[in-house]
């Protein structure tokens, strides 16, 4: 049997003191507490389609914006899912997937390349959602992205509402992501490099 791969994360700054738990080979469990209701949201259904496991508490500089808290969140959960994957050795390493929600129709795809990248085109047009600003939703992609250092692209294919934009954009991400974190029943890294 394979040993169970998790991470525990402290991410302690001037501006943020996030906790972060996470199981890659979870059942989607999630809690969540960072402050920004729709933040709180998005992380979920990132940890429910992803099937990660996923505890998260943030006390953050609220009182200044959004910013730090939503940023250094996405910076722990990508440095938890790098320190999980360890070598990166037997794992599918690439992920795409759709996630329609109604109107809206996004795309992800995902290599765990060991080089950070992320382009993220939502569409989005309001200024926030649940406390949370729009302009910081593609940032947390990003953020993720850069401390995973995984290549990330999600993009939206059509959609009107922006609530329905972010969350499939999400749903379509922890698709890929459960894709490409599978292992595929081999030992080796799946590189030409032999190092992820």
């Amino acid at each position: 049997m394979t040993a169970p791969r998790r991470a525990q994360v402290t991410r302690k700054t001037t501006e943020t003191c996030v906790e972060l738990t996470l199981g890659l080979d979870g059942s989607g469990t999630s809690t969540v507490a960072s402050g920004i209701g729709f933040l709180d949201h998005l992380l979920a259904t990132l940890a429910k389609h992803a099937r990660f496991d996923l505890v998260l508490t943030c006390r953050g500089d609220l009182n200044v914006d959004d910013h730090h808290t939503a940023e250094d969140c996405a910076l722990a959960l990508g440095t938890a899912l790098d320190l999980a994957l360890g070598e990166r050795r037997g794992i599918r390493r690439f992920g795409s997937a759709f996630a329609p929600l109604d109107e809206a129709m996004a795309r992800a795809v995902v290599d765990l390349s060991g080089r950070p990248f992320a382009v993220v085109d939502l569409g989005l047009v309001r200024d926030t959602i649940g406390g949370l600003s729009c302009e910081n939703i593609p940032h947390v992609v990003s953020s993720f992205a850069t401390a995973a250092r995984a290549c990330v692209h999600v993009d939206m294919l059509r959609g009107a509402n922006d609530h329905h934009r972010a969350e499939a954009g999400f749903k379509a991400l922890a698709l890929a992501l459960r894709a490409a974190v599978e292992r595929d029943g081999h030992d080796d890294v799946p590189s030409t490099k032999e190092v992820l």
